[in-house]
């Protein structure tokens, strides 16, 4: 049984694997190797740092590779959109707002327009807005989301929703995906490929400390919280509806539900904060990642990554293939 899913053919790519752009720690290195090993790779252009956006394009090899942006972000930033979309990525990703006003620009380019969706709502209006793929994000992913729908249940809603709507349209699914057995479940709920993010935290590769990675490895999907706390602390003014899962810790123990005395004692917890992220301190400092950690125990090469990802799913299509047939 081969992996090839209309995903693979639409973007020339070896496996339905997607890098999720995660916010610099998706950069030119780990989406070129997620690229090179056959997926697609997204740089993590998140809050629209210009300066970053323009350096990672500037070291990336594949023609597999993409750019992310928190949507609402793009608000008196559209001249960076428009130096992406003159770079010829193989597709913008847009998450977190109403992607109606990029949109035009996106297709008039011919650039693939991915959104990222978390309930029924968001997939009709990406449709209306013309996306070529809808990601499908369930609650289970690291960092924000709408947090209110499960993955399991939301990818075949969306699958069949496009089915109804937009045939065309392509669908990933996005949240607790971390290995084999997700890509293949994936794939079983109607999703033509997996939009990885912890997984590839986990990576060699990352942009990410490895004391992180490290401590992180040693906890479950139990240890991740959603929450609004490094959002005050870190100065991110993000939409109220959005929390975001990291992993629970003493800082989120302290604050999170106190949001109000945390904005009254901001300076003193801020510098407190900076301090413990240059000093690799993850009681206090956060690690954005997914409940899919608990299914994490190695870091590896986005390579390595792909090939058991891909391997395993194709392991378990294939065995379970003529129980899924249909009888007479």
């Amino acid at each position: 049984m081969s992996l090839a899913t209309r995903l693979t053919h639409t973007f020339g790519i070896e496996h339905p694997i997607v890098l999720a752009p995660m916010d610099y720690v998706s950069d030119a290195r780990l989406a070129g190797a997620v690229a090179a090993a056959g997926g697609l790779g997204l740089l993590g252009g998140g809050y629209v740092d210009e300066a970053w956006i323009r350096s990672q394009f500037d070291a990336v090899t594949s023609k597999s590779v993409g750019c992310g942006f928190i949507t609402w972000t793009l608000k008196g930033n559209e001249h960076v959109l428009d130096q992406v979309l003159e770079r010829r990525p193989a597709a913008i990703f847009l998450s977190f707002a109403d992607p109606a006003p990029y949109a035009p620009a996106i297709r008039a380019a011919g650039i693939p327009l991915i959104c990222q969706v978390h309930n029924l709502e968001q997939a009709r209006r990406a449709i209306d807005c013309g996306a070529n793929v809808v990601a499908a994000q369930g609650g289970e992913a690291g960092g924000h989301g709408l947090g209110t729908r499960s993955t399991f249940t939301l990818v075949p809603e969306v699958a069949d929703l496009l089915h109804e709507r937009a045939s065309e349209v392509l669908l990933l699914a996005a949240g607790g995906v971390s290995d084999g057995r997700g890509l293949a479940a994936a794939l079983a709920l109607g999703a033509d490929g997996v939009l990885v993010g912890t997984r590839f935290w986990a990576a060699h590769e990352a942009a990410i400390p490895r004391a992180a990675q490290r401590k992180a490895l040693e906890l479950s999907g139990d240890h991740t919280i959603r929450q609004r706390v490094y959002d005050v602390v870190r100065g991110k003014n993000w939409p109220a509806q959005y929390t975001g899962r990291v992993l629970h810790n003493d800082f989120v123990r302290r604050w999170n539900g106190s949001e109000s005395a945390l904005r009254e004692n901001i300076a003193e917890t801020r510098e407190r904060f900076h301090a413990a992220v240059d000093a690799e301190d993850y009681d206090t400092a956060n690690m954005i990642v997914g409940e899919g950690i608990g299914q994490i125990t190695s870091v590896q090469s986005a390579a390595e990554i792909i090939a058991d990802m891909s391997g395993d799913a194709e392991a378990i299509l294939t065995r379970r293939a003529p129980a899924l047939a249909p009888t007479n």
